[in-house]
């Protein structure tokens, strides 16, 4: 191992406790999305990144596009760090919104508590763990005094939740960066090359209401969702016929997440509204995808009298795809972990949906790795008792930063 890798493996060590204390700051402040009120997030973010003697660039995100985006208020941070001139420009991404924390919690979801060498806290593996993955790395990198040439620039965005379009979509669209290389937030022992899509629909199956003691003279929207429910679940089964060809990822999913409907107990239900969440493999095209999962839905109610049915798109994410270039990346990723671990790490596709999407979807080579477990399951992402492994952080900035002193070595 050179001295320059040795020297940054050293800092990272030395950096070990403050990087957790950071760590466990950035959990103890809710930035549930939603409601998506992440602007005390951003605003504490920003301010223990500029202890670590960092410039922090705040840009908050019109109140036009955070409303129409579902959210009360979002600021996306960037920090831009020059080793010298010429060189590659790699951008960092990771997310600081997270799911609301629901039930079953063994200890407080704020509380960042620690037992055993594990963190546990909402978002503490998804993913503010790598705004401290990436600070520590980016900090690892500068105290090194390594004679490196081209930029590091941290993306700290807070609308992945729901879709990223104001997150690292916005950043892209006013080009506020435009990275050779970007590294998304992910887990230690992948690194992901690819993932699924999203789409969410809203559906809303409109009958008409009626006395209790009179049903025969309303039409019940109720007993016609029942029969829009079994046709989607039908198309759920249908869809484990078709397989990716990406390791990792299995065949398309779907699920309806929410359904609200009805007047009163004595009142036939005019109208149910739910909606849906079907999941798209990376072979998928979005469009043909959209287009005929709503021709069956309108199939459905066209053939129940007396009832509409109307959708709208919530969301609509596409898979993210290898573009050229994501071999250096993953390369220098899965060698550097085999350093710091001890063990081959695999690329493969993982089936949830990430902001990774939009640079590969903008032409920048980018793969997905970070601070975490094997899979989202061991982290319980997205679960009650979401923990971090300590451990797997220290060894995921490692890693980081040893593949960004390699790709700006020149």
């Amino acid at each position: 191992m050179s001295a320059t890798a040795q020297s940054i493996l050293d800092i990272v060590d030395a950096h070990r406790q403050e990087q957790i204390r950071f760590l466990g700051e950035l959990v103890k402040v809710p930035s549930d999305n939603p409601p998506g009120a992440c602007d005390a997030h951003a605003a504490r973010a920003a301010e223990l990144l500029e202890r670590l003697g960092f410039t922090v660039e705040r840009h908050k995100v019109p109140d036009d596009a955070v409303k129409a985006n579902g959210m009360i208020s979002a600021t996306n941070l960037i920090i831009r760090k020059r080793f010298g001139e010429g060189g590659k420009v790699i951008a960092l991404n990771a997310h600081g919104d997270v799911v609301p924390p629901g039930e079953g919690w063994s200890v407080d979801p704020y509380g960042a508590v620690v037992k055993d060498g594990v963190m546990y806290g909402r978002g503490v593996a998804v993913s503010k763990s790598d705004f401290a993955t990436y600070a520590f790395a980016l900090k690892a990198l500068e105290e090194s005094g390594a004679p490196l040439k081209g930029a590091v620039e941290l993306h700290l965005t807070y609308d992945e939740e729901t879709g990223g379009a104001i997150g690292p979509g916005l950043i892209l669209e006013q080009g506020l960066s435009k990275p050779d290389y970007v590294i998304s937030a992910g887990f230690s022992y992948s690194v992901t090359v690819a993932h699924n899509g999203c789409l969410h629909l809203e559906v809303r199956v409109e009958g008409k209401s009626a006395h209790a003691a009179r049903p025969d003279t309303g039409v019940d929207a109720l007993e016609a969702a029942t029969r829009l429910l079994t046709a989607l679940y039908g198309l759920r089964e249908r869809y484990k016929a078709i397989r990716s060809q990406v390791v990792g990822i299995d065949h398309p999913t779907l699920i309806v997440g929410l359904i609200s409907g009805g007047i009163n107990t004595n009142v036939v239900p005019d109208v149910v509204t739910m909606r849906l969440d079907r999941r798209l493999i990376p072979e998928e095209n979005p469009e043909a995808v959209e287009r005929d999962l709503i021709a069956e839905i309108e199939r459905v109610g066209a053939a129940i009298p007396g009832i509409g049915v109307k959708t709208r798109r919530i969301l609509l994410a596409r898979p993210f795809t290898p573009q050229p270039g994501q071999e250096v990346l993953v390369a220098a990723l899965q060698r550097h972990a085999k350093a710091v671990m001890g063990i081959e790490i695999p690329a493969e596709g993982v089936p949830l949906y990430t902001d990774a999407r939009l640079y590969s979807a903008a032409g920048i080579p980018t793969a997905l790795y970070g601070a975490g477990p094997r899979t989202l399951l061991d982290a319980n992402g997205h679960r009650a008792d979401e923990k971090l492994k300590l451990e797997d952080l220290i060894k995921a900035t490692k890693v980081v930063a040893l593949t960004l002193a390699e790709l700006l070595a020149g």
